[in-house]
């Protein structure tokens, strides 16, 4: 590994990987990252295993949820001999005979995920000596996980400053040509890191009514008060969108399903209590298929949310 510059976590991980498995063999070698239920691959080095990036397993199932949550054996030469591993679900979808774990932090001393090795083969009881090793690679690898997430942080505003000129005229919100290019850069770095990103879909119900009764100039005010609900119900590091006419979208980075759901009833009562009728509908970006599919879900859910509002109006 000698003259390797790395310019990122994942350039790094995927090294750290590529060098253990040459060391210690081992036919997969993984970076995961937990999200509730969600048991992520982020990074691997796979021999015999099948299991690429992107790819889910449920948290539970895992040997790592036994190892962290139990503090169970961060090595184990010959799993089996663990009754806890023994009974892990996980085996029921792959042979495992060996083990290593290690947990992986965030800044804050919350777990990011695992640096975990397994095999379907026992492999020697020598194996427990580099415990100390794995344990130093794995605070490498926590360190490079914050320092590379404080950079992303950055770079996002970095990327928001640039799209400045790219905002909508009337409302000061980003167009859809700023969505567009903001959501194939976080899709890279959801990708890159695992978290878990909200997509919400609001559509302006009686626009057309309102420009036809009142004038332009009143729907206008109506979208600007709209956006202006929009800016003072989000977070300050969530992007706001005016896609066209009277279509916006959010996206609200590291949250989970819990805080979504929170976010959108925010904002519904945010309308109420500003006399502003609109349709919602609101997706999680799932792991296997991203952030493209996200926007279509909740796009989907908003319709069907205002077909509701239509029908229970008549």
């Amino acid at each position: 590994m000698n003259n390797i510059n790395f310019n990122n976590f994942e350039e790094a991980g995927q090294a750290i990987l590529k060098f253990l498995s040459q060391r210690f063999g081992f036919k997969l070698w993984m970076i995961t990252r937990t999200e509730g239920d969600d048991w992520i691959v982020l990074l691997s080095e796979d021999n015999g295993y099948n299991v690429k990036p992107g790819q889910v397993f449920h948290w539970a199932d895992s040997f790592c949820s036994h190892m962290v949550q139990s503090n169970m054996p961060r090595i184990a030469p010959y799993s089996p001999d663990i009754q806890v591993y023994a009974d892990a679900p996980i085996n029921h979808l792959v042979s495992i005979k060996a083990y290593i774990g290690q947990p992986l932090y965030k800044e804050d001393g919350s777990l990011f995920g695992t640096l975990c090795a397994i095999d379907p083969e026992p492999q020697p009881k020598i194996l427990v000596e580099d415990a100390p090793l794995f344990e130093l690679i794995a605070k490498v690898l926590s360190y490079t996980i914050q320092a590379d997430m404080k950079a992303a942080e950055y770079i996002r505003k970095a990327e928001r400053f640039e799209m400045e000129a790219m905002s909508d005229p009337m409302t000061g919100l980003f167009n859809r040509r700023a969505w567009d290019e903001l959501i194939i850069k976080e899709e890279e770095r959801c990708k890159r890191y695992g978290h878990p990103t909200a997509i919400l879909m609001i559509d302006l119900n009686d626009l057309k009514i309102t420009n036809d009764t009142l004038g332009h100039a009143a729907g206008d005010e109506l979208i600007q008060r709209m956006a202006l609900a929009l800016k003072n119900t989000v977070r300050s590091n969530d992007i706001i969108a005016r896609l066209g006419g009277d279509e916006f979208a959010v996206m609200t980075i590291e949250t989970n399903l819990e805080h979504a759901k929170k976010l959108a009833s925010r904002i519904q009562n945010t309308f109420t209590k500003v006399g502003i009728s609109a349709a919602i509908g609101f997706a999680m970006r799932n792991p296997t298929f991203g952030l493209a599919e996200a926007i279509k879900e909740a796009d989907a859910k908003m319709y069907q949310n205002k077909v509701m509002v239509k029908s229970s109006s008549h």
